[in-house]
Protein backbone atom coordinates (compact mmCIF):
# COMPACT_ATOMS: atom_id res chain seq x y z
CA UNK A 1 0.00 0.00 0.00
CA UNK A 2 2.29 2.03 1.20
CA UNK A 3 4.58 1.43 -2.13
CA UNK A 4 1.14 2.47 -4.30
CA UNK A 5 0.62 5.62 -2.53
CA UNK A 6 4.17 6.30 -2.94
CA UNK A 7 4.87 5.82 -6.50
CA UNK A 8 2.17 7.90 -7.47
CA UNK A 9 2.47 10.47 -5.60
CA UNK A 10 6.06 11.47 -6.68
CA UNK A 11 5.21 10.67 -10.54
CA UNK A 12 2.00 11.87 -11.05
CA UNK A 13 1.66 14.46 -8.21
CA UNK A 14 -1.60 16.52 -9.52
CA UNK A 15 -6.98 14.92 -10.46
CA UNK A 16 -8.98 12.11 -12.06
CA UNK A 17 -9.38 9.79 -9.70
CA UNK A 18 -7.04 6.65 -9.35
CA UNK A 19 -7.53 3.53 -7.29
CA UNK A 20 -5.99 1.07 -5.47
CA UNK A 21 -6.70 -2.12 -4.45
CA UNK A 22 -4.85 -5.03 -2.63
CA UNK A 23 -4.69 -8.50 -3.01
CA UNK A 24 -6.44 -9.07 1.02
CA UNK A 25 -9.39 -10.41 0.02
CA UNK A 26 -7.38 -13.49 -1.95
CA UNK A 27 -5.85 -14.02 1.08
CA UNK A 28 -8.32 -13.63 3.24
CA UNK A 29 -12.38 -14.20 1.68
CA UNK A 30 -13.85 -12.74 4.83
CA UNK A 31 -12.91 -9.40 4.54
CA UNK A 32 -13.17 -6.35 1.79
CA UNK A 33 -10.26 -5.44 -0.31
CA UNK A 34 -9.41 -1.79 0.98
CA UNK A 35 -9.26 1.03 -1.45
CA UNK A 36 -6.16 3.86 -1.83
CA UNK A 37 -7.94 6.95 -3.60
CA UNK A 38 -5.71 9.43 -4.96
CA UNK A 39 -6.72 12.63 -7.18
CA UNK A 40 -4.29 13.00 -10.30
CA UNK A 41 -3.72 15.55 -13.29
CA UNK A 42 -1.82 13.81 -15.73
CA UNK A 43 -2.86 12.98 -19.62
CA UNK A 44 -2.03 9.06 -20.72
CA UNK A 45 -1.74 8.18 -17.08
CA UNK A 46 -3.41 4.75 -16.20
CA UNK A 47 -4.63 2.92 -12.86
CA UNK A 48 -4.70 -0.96 -12.41
CA UNK A 49 -6.72 -2.08 -9.59
CA UNK A 50 -4.61 -4.42 -7.10
CA UNK A 51 -1.55 -2.66 -8.80
CA UNK A 52 1.09 -0.20 -8.45
CA UNK A 53 1.41 2.32 -10.99
CA UNK A 54 3.54 4.03 -13.41
CA UNK A 55 3.93 6.51 -15.48
CA UNK A 56 7.13 7.22 -18.05
CA UNK A 57 7.55 11.30 -18.26
CA UNK A 58 6.05 12.53 -21.58
CA UNK A 59 5.49 9.08 -22.75
CA UNK A 60 2.52 6.95 -22.76
CA UNK A 61 2.15 4.25 -19.90
CA UNK A 62 3.30 0.78 -19.73
CA UNK A 63 2.72 -1.45 -17.12
CA UNK A 64 5.53 -3.60 -15.72
CA UNK A 65 3.84 -7.21 -15.30
CA UNK A 66 6.47 -8.50 -12.85
CA UNK A 67 5.10 -6.19 -9.86
CA UNK A 68 1.31 -7.07 -10.50
CA UNK A 69 -0.61 -10.44 -9.05
CA UNK A 70 -3.21 -10.88 -12.22
CA UNK A 71 -5.52 -14.03 -11.89
CA UNK A 72 -5.59 -14.28 -15.59
CA UNK A 73 -4.81 -11.74 -18.87
CA UNK A 74 -7.82 -11.56 -21.03
CA UNK A 75 -8.81 -8.72 -22.53
CA UNK A 76 -12.25 -7.81 -23.80
CA UNK A 77 -12.33 -5.33 -26.34
CA UNK A 78 -15.45 -2.80 -26.27
CA UNK A 79 -14.38 -1.00 -29.49
CA UNK A 80 -13.60 -2.16 -33.19
CA UNK A 81 -9.87 -3.44 -34.25
CA UNK A 82 -10.15 -0.60 -36.72
CA UNK A 83 -10.69 1.95 -34.21
CA UNK A 84 -7.87 0.23 -31.54
CA UNK A 85 -5.23 0.38 -33.88
CA UNK A 86 -5.11 4.20 -33.31
CA UNK A 87 -5.50 3.92 -29.69
CA UNK A 88 -1.83 4.35 -28.05
CA UNK A 89 -2.01 2.63 -24.91
CA UNK A 90 -4.55 0.06 -23.64
CA UNK A 91 -5.57 0.39 -19.92
CA UNK A 92 -6.19 -3.31 -18.37
CA UNK A 93 -8.58 -2.84 -14.72
CA UNK A 94 -9.02 -5.77 -13.37
CA UNK A 95 -10.55 -6.04 -9.32
CA UNK A 96 -10.66 -8.34 -6.56
CA UNK A 97 -14.58 -8.46 -5.69
CA UNK A 98 -15.89 -9.93 -2.68
CA UNK A 99 -16.51 -13.65 -3.14
CA UNK A 100 -20.20 -13.41 -3.90
CA UNK A 101 -19.78 -11.37 -6.64
CA UNK A 102 -17.05 -13.92 -7.69
CA UNK A 103 -19.68 -16.16 -8.83
CA UNK A 104 -20.80 -13.80 -11.49
CA UNK A 105 -17.80 -12.39 -12.78
CA UNK A 106 -15.06 -14.73 -12.62
CA UNK A 107 -12.68 -12.97 -14.27
CA UNK A 108 -13.30 -9.44 -16.04
CA UNK A 109 -10.88 -7.18 -17.97
CA UNK A 110 -10.95 -3.90 -19.26
CA UNK A 111 -10.07 -2.09 -22.59
CA UNK A 112 -10.74 1.99 -22.07
CA UNK A 113 -11.76 4.23 -24.65
CA UNK A 114 -9.89 6.89 -25.93
CA UNK A 115 -10.75 10.64 -24.97
CA UNK A 116 -13.90 11.69 -26.76
CA UNK A 117 -15.05 8.31 -27.71
CA UNK A 118 -18.15 7.52 -27.16
CA UNK A 119 -18.58 3.80 -28.12
CA UNK A 120 -18.74 2.78 -24.43
CA UNK A 121 -22.43 3.86 -24.65
CA UNK A 122 -24.93 1.16 -23.70
CA UNK A 123 -28.09 0.82 -25.75
CA UNK A 124 -31.34 -1.41 -25.62
CA UNK A 125 -34.55 -1.56 -27.11
CA UNK A 126 -38.01 -1.73 -25.11
CA UNK A 127 -41.10 -2.93 -27.09
CA UNK A 128 -43.29 -2.93 -23.63
CA UNK A 129 -42.96 -3.38 -19.78
CA UNK A 130 -43.57 -7.34 -18.92
CA UNK A 131 -42.98 -7.15 -15.10
CA UNK A 132 -44.20 -8.66 -11.28
CA UNK A 133 -44.35 -6.86 -8.49
CA UNK A 134 -44.41 -8.15 -4.84
CA UNK A 135 -42.93 -5.18 -2.51
CA UNK A 136 -45.31 -2.49 -3.40
CA UNK A 137 -46.82 -1.10 -0.29
CA UNK A 138 -51.52 -1.37 -0.18
CA UNK A 139 -52.65 2.35 -0.87
CA UNK A 140 -55.13 4.16 0.71
CA UNK A 141 -58.39 5.82 -0.64
CA UNK A 142 -59.57 8.95 -1.09
CA UNK A 143 -62.49 10.70 -2.50
CA UNK A 144 -62.35 12.94 -4.99
CA UNK A 145 -65.57 15.20 -3.48
CA UNK A 146 -63.66 17.99 -1.12
CA UNK A 147 -60.29 16.27 -1.94
CA UNK A 148 -57.18 18.36 -1.32
CA UNK A 149 -54.06 17.50 -3.51
CA UNK A 150 -51.35 19.22 -0.80
CA UNK A 151 -52.38 16.85 2.12
CA UNK A 152 -52.41 13.67 -0.10
CA UNK A 153 -49.75 11.26 0.71
CA UNK A 154 -47.18 10.45 -1.52
CA UNK A 155 -49.27 7.46 -3.30
CA UNK A 156 -52.71 6.82 -3.05
CA UNK A 157 -56.37 5.45 -4.52
CA UNK A 158 -58.65 8.07 -5.66
CA UNK A 159 -62.33 7.34 -6.04
CA UNK A 160 -64.97 9.45 -7.71
CA UNK A 161 -67.92 6.38 -6.17
CA UNK A 162 -67.60 5.27 -10.28
CA UNK A 163 -64.15 4.06 -10.82
CA UNK A 164 -60.91 4.31 -9.21
CA UNK A 165 -57.68 5.18 -10.08
CA UNK A 166 -54.10 5.29 -8.33
CA UNK A 167 -52.22 8.52 -8.04
CA UNK A 168 -48.19 9.50 -7.37
CA UNK A 169 -47.83 12.60 -5.74
CA UNK A 170 -44.36 14.64 -7.19
CA UNK A 171 -42.82 17.16 -4.78
CA UNK A 172 -40.08 17.79 -8.15
CA UNK A 173 -40.07 17.29 -11.38
CA UNK A 174 -36.33 16.15 -10.90
CA UNK A 175 -36.55 12.42 -11.08
CA UNK A 176 -33.66 12.25 -8.59
CA UNK A 177 -35.29 14.01 -5.81
CA UNK A 178 -38.15 12.96 -3.37
CA UNK A 179 -38.14 9.45 -4.58
CA UNK A 180 -40.69 10.15 -6.93
CA UNK A 181 -40.55 6.82 -8.72
CA UNK A 182 -40.53 5.18 -5.59
CA UNK A 183 -44.32 6.61 -5.61
CA UNK A 184 -45.08 5.78 -9.05
CA UNK A 185 -43.67 2.16 -8.39
CA UNK A 186 -46.14 1.57 -5.93
CA UNK A 187 -48.92 2.91 -8.12
CA UNK A 188 -48.46 0.52 -10.87
CA UNK A 189 -49.68 -2.55 -9.41
CA UNK A 190 -53.18 -0.92 -9.54
CA UNK A 191 -54.95 -2.61 -12.73
CA UNK A 192 -57.02 0.56 -13.97
CA UNK A 193 -55.66 3.98 -14.69
CA UNK A 194 -52.31 5.43 -12.98
CA UNK A 195 -51.65 9.07 -12.56
CA UNK A 196 -48.72 11.14 -11.77
CA UNK A 197 -48.70 14.64 -10.68
CA UNK A 198 -45.86 16.30 -11.57
CA UNK A 199 -45.21 20.04 -10.86
CA UNK A 200 -43.65 21.74 -14.12
CA UNK A 201 -41.17 23.57 -12.62
CA UNK A 202 -39.79 23.76 -8.68
CA UNK A 203 -38.41 26.81 -7.73
CA UNK A 204 -36.75 26.77 -4.22
CA UNK A 205 -35.47 30.60 -4.19
CA UNK A 206 -32.27 32.02 -5.28
CA UNK A 207 -30.48 29.97 -2.33
CA UNK A 208 -32.01 26.49 -3.73
CA UNK A 209 -32.58 24.35 -6.49
CA UNK A 210 -34.84 25.18 -9.38
CA UNK A 211 -35.88 21.95 -11.27
CA UNK A 212 -37.79 21.55 -14.64
CA UNK A 213 -39.79 18.76 -16.17
CA UNK A 214 -38.12 16.86 -19.15
CA UNK A 215 -39.68 15.50 -22.04
CA UNK A 216 -37.53 11.45 -21.21
CA UNK A 217 -39.76 12.04 -17.88
CA UNK A 218 -43.46 11.65 -19.94
CA UNK A 219 -42.24 9.18 -22.27
CA UNK A 220 -41.10 7.10 -19.58
CA UNK A 221 -44.40 7.50 -17.87
CA UNK A 222 -45.88 6.39 -21.29
CA UNK A 223 -44.01 3.37 -21.26
CA UNK A 224 -45.29 2.36 -17.79
CA UNK A 225 -49.04 3.18 -18.61
CA UNK A 226 -49.28 6.03 -16.47
CA UNK A 227 -50.96 9.52 -17.29
CA UNK A 228 -48.78 12.39 -16.37
CA UNK A 229 -50.67 15.56 -14.79
CA UNK A 230 -48.90 18.99 -15.46
CA UNK A 231 -48.95 21.19 -12.31
CA UNK A 232 -48.04 24.55 -10.73
CA UNK A 233 -46.88 25.88 -7.63
CA UNK A 234 -49.18 28.73 -6.75
CA UNK A 235 -48.53 28.91 -2.48
CA UNK A 236 -45.66 29.45 -0.52
CA UNK A 237 -43.85 30.41 2.63
CA UNK A 238 -40.42 32.29 3.35
CA UNK A 239 -38.32 30.13 4.88
CA UNK A 240 -37.85 31.24 8.46
CA UNK A 241 -33.88 29.69 8.38
CA UNK A 242 -32.92 30.64 4.74
CA UNK A 243 -33.92 34.13 4.00
CA UNK A 244 -32.68 33.36 -0.37
CA UNK A 245 -35.07 30.33 -0.14
CA UNK A 246 -38.95 29.54 0.04
CA UNK A 247 -40.51 26.45 1.29
CA UNK A 248 -44.29 24.73 2.65
CA UNK A 249 -44.94 25.02 -1.47
CA UNK A 250 -48.35 24.26 -2.59
CA UNK A 251 -50.34 23.11 -5.69
CA UNK A 252 -52.94 24.65 -7.43
CA UNK A 253 -55.80 22.09 -6.03
CA UNK A 254 -58.72 23.72 -7.90
CA UNK A 255 -56.15 23.30 -11.25
CA UNK A 256 -55.78 20.04 -10.21
CA UNK A 257 -59.08 18.77 -9.01
CA UNK A 258 -60.28 19.77 -12.38
CA UNK A 259 -57.73 17.49 -14.34
CA UNK A 260 -58.02 14.79 -12.20
CA UNK A 261 -62.08 14.88 -13.27
CA UNK A 262 -60.69 14.60 -16.80
CA UNK A 263 -58.75 11.72 -16.29
CA UNK A 264 -61.97 10.27 -14.61
CA UNK A 265 -63.59 10.58 -17.85
CA UNK A 266 -60.68 10.42 -20.10
CA UNK A 267 -61.59 6.76 -22.18
CA UNK A 268 -58.11 6.93 -24.64
CA UNK A 269 -54.80 5.57 -23.28
CA UNK A 270 -51.89 7.07 -21.18
CA UNK A 271 -49.86 7.32 -24.42
CA UNK A 272 -52.71 9.68 -25.88
CA UNK A 273 -53.19 11.63 -22.88
CA UNK A 274 -49.70 12.50 -22.43
CA UNK A 275 -49.23 13.17 -25.88
CA UNK A 276 -52.23 15.78 -25.44
CA UNK A 277 -50.99 17.11 -22.16
CA UNK A 278 -47.59 18.02 -23.84
CA UNK A 279 -49.70 20.32 -26.48
CA UNK A 280 -51.32 22.35 -23.23
CA UNK A 281 -47.52 22.03 -21.50
CA UNK A 282 -46.61 25.89 -22.55
CA UNK A 283 -50.23 26.84 -20.86
CA UNK A 284 -49.31 25.51 -17.93
CA UNK A 285 -45.49 26.75 -17.62
CA UNK A 286 -46.66 30.43 -18.24
CA UNK A 287 -49.42 29.83 -15.07
CA UNK A 288 -46.45 28.75 -13.18
CA UNK A 289 -44.10 31.52 -14.46
CA UNK A 290 -46.87 34.36 -12.78
CA UNK A 291 -47.12 32.06 -9.94
CA UNK A 292 -43.96 32.53 -8.97
CA UNK A 293 -43.66 36.18 -9.72
CA UNK A 294 -46.50 36.61 -7.47
CA UNK A 295 -44.83 34.08 -4.50
CA UNK A 296 -41.49 36.38 -4.64
CA UNK A 297 -43.47 39.49 -4.01
CA UNK A 298 -46.01 37.63 -1.00
CA UNK A 299 -42.53 36.47 0.40
CA UNK A 300 -40.49 38.75 -0.37
CA UNK A 301 -37.88 36.44 -1.74
CA UNK A 302 -35.53 36.57 -4.32
CA UNK A 303 -36.34 33.44 -6.83
CA UNK A 304 -34.40 32.74 -9.74
CA UNK A 305 -34.04 34.51 -12.81
CA UNK A 306 -37.51 33.49 -15.47
CA UNK A 307 -34.77 33.39 -18.48
CA UNK A 308 -34.64 29.85 -18.43
CA UNK A 309 -37.94 29.44 -17.73
CA UNK A 310 -39.00 32.06 -20.42
CA UNK A 311 -36.57 29.76 -22.84
CA UNK A 312 -38.62 26.39 -21.82
CA UNK A 313 -41.79 28.17 -22.30
CA UNK A 314 -40.76 29.57 -26.02
CA UNK A 315 -39.61 26.08 -26.63
CA UNK A 316 -42.71 24.45 -25.32
CA UNK A 317 -44.96 26.25 -28.30
CA UNK A 318 -45.04 22.73 -29.80
CA UNK A 319 -44.01 19.03 -28.84
CA UNK A 320 -41.57 18.37 -30.91
CA UNK A 321 -39.62 21.93 -30.03
CA UNK A 322 -39.72 21.07 -26.61
CA UNK A 323 -38.56 17.25 -27.16
CA UNK A 324 -35.84 18.41 -29.42
CA UNK A 325 -34.93 20.89 -26.12
CA UNK A 326 -35.54 18.73 -23.20
CA UNK A 327 -33.30 15.91 -25.01
CA UNK A 328 -30.53 18.12 -24.89
CA UNK A 329 -30.45 18.52 -21.10
CA UNK A 330 -31.29 15.11 -20.49
CA UNK A 331 -27.92 13.87 -22.34
CA UNK A 332 -26.51 16.79 -20.48
CA UNK A 333 -27.40 15.66 -17.29
CA UNK A 334 -26.36 12.34 -18.32
CA UNK A 335 -23.10 13.48 -18.72
CA UNK A 336 -22.78 14.83 -15.45
CA UNK A 337 -24.62 11.74 -13.63
CA UNK A 338 -21.93 9.65 -15.58
CA UNK A 339 -18.64 11.24 -13.90
CA UNK A 340 -20.62 12.09 -10.50
CA UNK A 341 -20.18 9.52 -7.71
CA UNK A 342 -23.70 10.14 -5.70
CA UNK A 343 -22.77 9.73 -1.70
CA UNK A 344 -25.69 7.18 -1.72
CA UNK A 345 -23.53 4.98 -3.65
CA UNK A 346 -20.84 2.05 -2.52
CA UNK A 347 -19.09 1.00 -5.97
CA UNK A 348 -17.08 -1.69 -6.15
CA UNK A 349 -15.20 0.17 -8.84
CA UNK A 350 -15.58 2.91 -10.65
CA UNK A 351 -16.98 1.61 -13.98
CA UNK A 352 -20.19 4.21 -14.57
CA UNK A 353 -21.41 3.71 -18.12
CA UNK A 354 -24.29 5.67 -19.95
CA UNK A 355 -27.45 3.70 -21.36
CA UNK A 356 -29.95 4.91 -23.70
CA UNK A 357 -32.71 2.86 -23.93
CA UNK A 358 -35.12 3.07 -28.08
CA UNK A 359 -38.87 2.73 -27.81
CA UNK A 360 -40.23 2.99 -31.06
CA UNK A 361 -43.71 5.23 -29.97
CA UNK A 362 -41.50 7.22 -27.18
CA UNK A 363 -38.75 7.47 -28.18
CA UNK A 364 -35.26 7.85 -26.38
CA UNK A 365 -34.77 7.42 -22.06
CA UNK A 366 -31.25 8.98 -21.65
CA UNK A 367 -29.67 6.55 -17.97
CA UNK A 368 -26.50 6.05 -16.14
CA UNK A 369 -26.01 2.61 -14.62
CA UNK A 370 -24.06 2.97 -11.31
CA UNK A 371 -21.79 -0.24 -12.21
CA UNK A 372 -21.06 -2.23 -15.66
CA UNK A 373 -18.91 -4.85 -15.79
CA UNK A 374 -18.57 -6.97 -19.23
CA UNK A 375 -17.56 -10.97 -19.47
CA UNK A 376 -17.69 -13.55 -21.97
CA UNK A 377 -19.95 -11.38 -24.06
CA UNK A 378 -22.19 -10.54 -21.25
CA UNK A 379 -22.56 -6.81 -19.85
CA UNK A 380 -24.18 -6.51 -16.61
CA UNK A 381 -26.07 -3.53 -15.90
CA UNK A 382 -26.01 -3.11 -11.91
CA UNK A 383 -27.53 -0.39 -9.61
CA UNK A 384 -26.20 0.60 -5.97
CA UNK A 385 -28.06 1.52 -3.45
CA UNK A 386 -26.46 2.25 -0.01
CA UNK A 387 -27.09 2.75 3.45
CA UNK A 388 -24.16 4.38 6.27
CA UNK A 389 -26.60 3.79 8.98
CA UNK A 390 -28.68 1.19 8.39
CA UNK A 391 -28.48 -2.35 7.60
CA UNK A 392 -29.80 -1.86 4.21
CA UNK A 393 -31.15 0.75 1.93
CA UNK A 394 -34.75 2.32 3.04
CA UNK A 395 -37.67 0.90 1.14
CA UNK A 396 -38.11 4.50 -0.74
CA UNK A 397 -34.56 4.03 -2.20
CA UNK A 398 -35.07 0.18 -3.05
CA UNK A 399 -38.19 0.73 -4.82
CA UNK A 400 -36.92 3.52 -6.79
CA UNK A 401 -33.83 1.44 -8.54
CA UNK A 402 -36.62 -1.57 -8.86
CA UNK A 403 -38.30 1.17 -11.70
CA UNK A 404 -34.58 0.81 -13.23
CA UNK A 405 -35.20 -2.90 -12.90
CA UNK A 406 -38.47 -2.37 -14.80
CA UNK A 407 -36.92 -1.60 -17.37
CA UNK A 408 -33.37 -3.23 -17.78
CA UNK A 409 -34.98 -6.50 -17.71
CA UNK A 410 -36.93 -5.67 -20.51
CA UNK A 411 -34.14 -4.50 -22.83
CA UNK A 412 -33.87 -6.23 -25.99
CA UNK A 413 -31.01 -6.34 -28.54
CA UNK A 414 -28.18 -4.82 -26.09
CA UNK A 415 -25.28 -2.75 -27.70
CA UNK A 416 -22.02 -1.47 -26.45
CA UNK A 417 -20.75 0.47 -28.68
CA UNK A 418 -22.04 -1.24 -32.11
CA UNK A 419 -21.37 -4.95 -30.87
CA UNK A 420 -24.37 -7.07 -29.55
CA UNK A 421 -24.13 -8.20 -26.11
CA UNK A 422 -25.85 -10.25 -24.01
CA UNK A 423 -27.56 -8.65 -20.31
CA UNK A 424 -27.62 -9.66 -17.04
CA UNK A 425 -29.10 -7.25 -14.41
CA UNK A 426 -28.19 -6.65 -10.73
CA UNK A 427 -29.22 -4.40 -8.08
CA UNK A 428 -26.77 -4.25 -5.39
CA UNK A 429 -27.98 -3.08 -1.48
CA UNK A 430 -24.86 -2.18 0.41
CA UNK A 431 -24.21 -0.97 4.52
CA UNK A 432 -20.92 -1.31 6.49
CA UNK A 433 -23.13 -2.43 9.37
CA UNK A 434 -24.03 -5.98 7.66
CA UNK A 435 -21.61 -9.23 7.79
CA UNK A 436 -20.90 -11.08 4.65
CA UNK A 437 -22.97 -11.58 2.08
CA UNK A 438 -26.45 -12.97 0.41
CA UNK A 439 -28.16 -12.76 -3.24
CA UNK A 440 -31.73 -13.62 -4.17
CA UNK A 441 -30.61 -16.98 -5.91
CA UNK A 442 -29.80 -18.44 -2.41
CA UNK A 443 -31.54 -21.18 -1.06
CA UNK A 444 -34.18 -20.32 1.76
CA UNK A 445 -32.13 -21.25 4.67
CA UNK A 446 -28.92 -19.43 3.96
CA UNK A 447 -31.25 -16.72 3.42
CA UNK A 448 -32.88 -17.14 6.82
CA UNK A 449 -29.27 -17.57 8.02
CA UNK A 450 -27.79 -14.65 6.72
CA UNK A 451 -31.06 -12.34 8.26
CA UNK A 452 -31.33 -13.91 11.64
CA UNK A 453 -27.10 -13.67 12.26
CA UNK A 454 -27.01 -9.91 11.04
CA UNK A 455 -30.05 -9.08 13.56
CA UNK A 456 -33.03 -8.24 11.01
CA UNK A 457 -36.02 -7.82 12.49
CA UNK A 458 -39.73 -9.29 11.28
CA UNK A 459 -40.54 -6.07 9.52
CA UNK A 460 -37.06 -5.84 7.26
CA UNK A 461 -37.11 -9.95 7.11
CA UNK A 462 -40.54 -9.60 5.11
CA UNK A 463 -39.28 -7.07 2.83
CA UNK A 464 -35.93 -8.67 1.82
CA UNK A 465 -37.97 -11.20 1.18
CA UNK A 466 -40.08 -9.95 -1.10
CA UNK A 467 -37.94 -8.32 -2.96
CA UNK A 468 -35.68 -11.49 -3.25
CA UNK A 469 -38.94 -12.68 -4.77
CA UNK A 470 -39.57 -10.31 -7.03
CA UNK A 471 -35.75 -10.26 -8.26
CA UNK A 472 -36.77 -14.32 -9.11
CA UNK A 473 -39.81 -13.58 -10.91
CA UNK A 474 -39.02 -10.77 -13.10
CA UNK A 475 -34.64 -12.52 -14.03
CA UNK A 476 -32.61 -10.05 -12.26
CA UNK A 477 -30.20 -10.54 -9.09
CA UNK A 478 -30.42 -8.38 -5.91
CA UNK A 479 -27.05 -8.38 -3.94
CA UNK A 480 -27.28 -7.99 0.02
CA UNK A 481 -23.66 -7.67 1.32
CA UNK A 482 -21.22 -5.50 3.30
CA UNK A 483 -20.07 -2.47 1.66
CA UNK A 484 -16.50 -2.87 0.35
CA UNK A 485 -16.25 1.07 0.45
CA UNK A 486 -16.58 3.75 2.96
CA UNK A 487 -18.00 6.65 2.10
Amino acid sequence: MQKAYDDIVLQLRTAYSVTFRSDVADARSDRASPHLKVKVKRENSFVKLGSVVEVAPKKTSEFRENNFLERRKDTREFFTAENAKSVEEKQNLSANFAPLRENFFQTISYTPFPAGYQTNEITGEVEKINYKQFANDNLRESKLENFDINKATGAFLLTNGREQIAVSRWISPKRTRSYPYERVYDTLVHKGKKVAIIPVVKDEGLGGDRDFLQWDTVSLLSLLDVQVITAYYSEAEKNAKRADQITAQKLDNNYITARLNEVFNFKGSARQWNESETKQLKSVLEKAKLAYREISKDTKTYLHNDDALSELINYAETPQKFIEFSRRKSQDAQNREYVTEQPKESLATDTKAKVTINNALFGRYFLTCDETKIADRTVYLIEAKHSQREKMPNKNDVKDGFVKMMLYTNLKNVKVGAKPYNLKVMIRLTSGKLNGSINSGAKDEEIEKFLSDNLFDSANKNFVKKIFQEARENRFTVILEKAETAK
